[in-house]
Order: C-alpha cells, then sequence, then structure tokens
C-alpha cells in the first residue's frame, strides 16, 4: 500500500479584479497541477515537487500553491510509479492526493479573496451521479 503525505510550502495568492467592481456573471476557472520533480529517493520512496495553480477568465484572480508529496511504498509500487512518470503517464494516486490538499487550501484562500472557489462541476442533471465526470491532469 502505497502512503503519500502532501505538504504545502509556499501559498501566493492575488485578487486582480477591483473589490468596488462585481464579478463578472459568467467566470471559467481552470486548474492546473504540475509535477515539477519526480525523484526517487530510495527503493521504497519518491519526493515530488509540485505547483498547484488555479487560474480566472476573465482575471479576477490567481492562486499557486506549491509544496511537496513524500510518496512511501513497496519497492514494485515505487518501481511503477517511477516507469509511469517516465513514460508521461501521471501517478495518478499522486496527482490525487496533491489535488486533495491544494484544492482544499484553494477554497480557503478563494473566501478570502472573494472570488469564485475552484469547485470541480457538478454533472449534468440526468448524467449518473455515480460515475465520475472526466478529469484531466496535466503533468
Amino acid at each position: 500500500m502505497v502512503g503519500i503525505n502532501v505538504f504545502v510550502t509556499t501559498i501566493s495568492a492575488e485578487r486582480l479584479w477591483e473589490i468596488d467592481r462585481p464579478l463578472p456573471s459568467q467566470v471559467q476557472i481552470g486548474v492546473n497541477i504540475n509535477l515539477v520533480s519526480f525523484d526517487q529517493k530510495s527503493e521504497q520512496s519518491i519526493e515530488a515537487l509540485f505547483l498547484f495553480t488555479v487560474s480566472y477568465v476573465p482575471s479576477i484572480a490567481q492562486i499557486n500553491i506549491r509544496g511537496k508529496a513524500h510518496v512511501a511504498g513497496e519497492p514494485k509500487e515505487i518501481t511503477q510509479m517511477v516507469e509511469e512518470h517516465k513514460q508521461q503517464k501521471p501517478p495518478i494516486p499522486v496527482i490525487q492526493a496533491i489535488s486533495s490538499a491544494a484544492i482544499a487550501e484553494a477554497i480557503l484562500i478563494s473566501k478570502t479573496l472573494g472570488v469564485p472557489p475552484p469547485l470541480p462541476p457538478l454533472p449534468p442533471p440526468g448524467q449518473d451521479a455515480q460515475k465520475p465526470s472526466p478529469t484531466r491532469y496535466t503533468a
């Protein structure tokens, strides 16, 4: 079983929209996760540096969260993750752990800035709620 600990090291956020101007009725929110590095530290561990970015269109705010994820597991699991990363396939457990931690921070920051939170979209009416919506990660 793989254990992943996510540590946030830097948070930067800026509201670009004037406070006295009402926010636009339609805002597109883009979320991006970049693995800056993905280094095997030992047979049983990996350290991954990441940058989590939330951008808004129109430009009402920008949120950046940097940190590192420590991954520990059996040598076979660690080797498989390293191989997947070398083949340009994002290691899904690592991306999910980073996403969960960073999105929680970004939601709190968005409230402080007074901008819409970067929440995942709800499935359209009629779509099976149990079926996950397609999500794209960039690593």
